[in-house]
């Protein structure tokens, strides 16, 4: 199915910010609001192409839908393969949500080189959406690449004071695991072309590369399993571990979100984190079950370690950026751990806050770079009495904060409910640890909504006088989309489960021949 009127849905939704980007650098850099509100509008139509590709979207039919494939290196069998099935498209669509939203942020905050930086989100749109719809190994890897360069000039050019060392350490933590991940896929292709050769097929590259190829080859051939398996998949875990982040590879994130203007971390935590978990799910289960099993506890350790660490470290944050940046690596720590107990209500857990954690936290970032630019300071103990001062703001604020806490009612919660419910069908343990760490989840979010909104305004905010405005109405507009969707995603979480449900069936099938052994290791 190619897209409805035959239009290639897949590939409009994928490079029309590229077109955008394109249009935007032959306009005038005289004309600032004129790029704004082009970039804006490239942006609000790729939502509604993929908002058109989600209603063409048949949730009963498990395949690959909106299908689109060309050869490219045909040498190699590499193609331009693409398509969505319910995850990656739930995902395309929220990275189209949170772009238009991001670049509506940006047209107060960004007043320097501003078509500069409008292009360079427009094509950080071109990668992310690549990450998610591509279905061919080599496809991806480009796509997963190109996300680094538009994000390395978004930080470094218009980030913080310290931009320069976030950016290196982001780039070197992200191409490290990348490249070895490329190793990987090369050997994984290489491997599939050996017994090609020496089964006698005349086209022995044909589907080295293909995503689907390759997990039904593997699991008739157990080729990529044993020592091979392992390490391969230890090279995919390297690089997805790093983007999620998991502990211990989490330290560039903090330094990232603090040194990112808002726009850029709302990005990064709702969208790039996502990339990791995605990949987990798209590529190194199906390809390498056996060896995912071999790695499961060590990787459930590190998840439960991540989980507690983040928010320990959140609680005595004194940076608002910082606390938030650290409660993104517990939060992301129940997405891994949803994976790697390889249960259906964990997984569809673990994929429903992925899209919570996108829309939450990223509200979270607008929220502080809102108090942000009127005050050029994080630091709560200067702040206090907010509340007073700009009411509006802390009561938006507030309803963020039980979201992310988990408030029955409101998506956050249904996320991890399922996920440690699917955890404790695994091992209780491991369900009890993280239940227990939800507390400390609750005491720095609230202790710091406590000591931001209430009491007497602090001096630091009677100094501001009339600068101290309270939430304005463009920066209101970037909020409502997502404390909507909230509400709507916690009433009714079938919106995403049902989506979702065929790529969550595909993926435990896939890997439920060695489930007994990951359960035994567990209990």
């Amino acid at each position: 199915m190619t897209g409805l009127a035959g239009l290639p849905l897949v590939s409009l939704v994928t490079f029309l910010p590229l077109v955008g980007a394109i249009v935007i650098a032959f306009l005038p850099n005289e004309r600032p609001q004129l790029v704004r509100y082009a970039a804006l509008g490239v942006a609000l139509l790729a939502l509604l192409a993929s908002l058109a590709m989600l209603a063409g979207f048949d949730a009963t039919n498990t395949a690959t839908q909106f299908a689109e494939r060309y050869d490219w290196i045909p040498m190699f069998g590499i193609q331009y393969s693409v398509g969505v099935d319910g995850l990656s498209l739930a995902l395309v669509v929220l990275t189209t949500l949170l772009t238009a939203i991001s670049i509506l942020a940006s047209f107060g905050p960004i007043q320097v080189r501003v078509k500069e930086y409008m292009i360079s989100f427009l094509i950080l749109e071109v990668g992310m959406i690549g990450v998610f719809v591509a279905r061919d190994l080599f496809l991806f890897y480009i796509f997963w690449e190109l996300v680094l360069v538009p994000m390395y000039l978004i930080i470094g050019i218009w980030g913080g004071k310290n931009r320069i060392y976030a950016t290196i350490k982001f780039v070197l933590y992200t191409l490290v695991g990348s490249l070895l991940m490329l190793v990987a896929i090369l050997a994984t292709a290489f491997t599939f072309y050996q017994h090609q050769v020496a089964a006698g097929v005349p086209t022995p590259w044909q589907g080295a590369f293909d995503v689907d190829v390759l997990a039904a080859f593997g699991a008739q051939t157990h080729l990529f399993d044993g020592t091979f398996g392992f390490l391969a998949f230890g090279a995919f875990f390297l690089a997805f571990a790093i983007k999620v982040p998991m502990f211990p590879f989490h330290t560039w994130l903090p330094d990232a979100h603090v040194e990112a203007p808002t726009a850029g971390s709302v990005i990064l935590a709702g969208v790039l984190l996502k990339l990791g978990g995605y990949g987990f799910i798209r590529f190194a289960l199906p390809l390498f079950p056996e060896a995912a099993h071999t790695w499961a506890p060590a990787i459930i350790v590190l998840s439960l370690i991540g989980i507690i660490y983040g928010a320990i470290v959140a609680l005595v944050q004194p940076d608002l950026k910082k606390l938030v940046a650290y409660s993104s690596v517990s939060h992301m720590g129940f997405v891994t751990l949803g994976i790697f107990v390889f249960q259906q209500q964990a997984l569809q857990g673990a994929i429903l806050q992925m899209v919570n954690h996108g829309l939450i936290t990223g509200a979270l970032f607008l929220l502080v770079g809102v108090i942000y630019e009127r005050t050029h300071d994080r630091t709560i103990a200067k702040m206090g009495g907010l509340g007073s001062r700009m009411p509006i703001y802390a009561a938006t604020f507030g309803f963020f904060i039980f979201a992310s806490v988990g408030l029955p009612g409101l998506s956050g919660f249904v996320g991890e409910f399922l996920t440690l419910l699917g955890t404790f069908v695994a091992n209780p343990i491991a369900a009890a640890i993280a239940t227990f760490v939800m507390i400390f989840a609750a005491g720095y979010l609230l202790w710091m909504f406590q000591r931001l909104a209430f009491g007497e305004p602090s001096e630091f905010f009677k100094g501001l006088g009339d600068h101290l405005t309270d939430i304005k109405p463009i920066e209101m507009m970037t909020l409502v989309p997502l404390g909507a969707l909230v509400v709507v995603f916690g009433l009714y979480p079938g919106l995403v489960l049902d989506l979702v449900a065929g790529s969550v069936d595909a993926t435990l099938k896939a890997v439920q021949v060695a489930a007994p052994v990951a359960l035994g290791l567990w209990r």
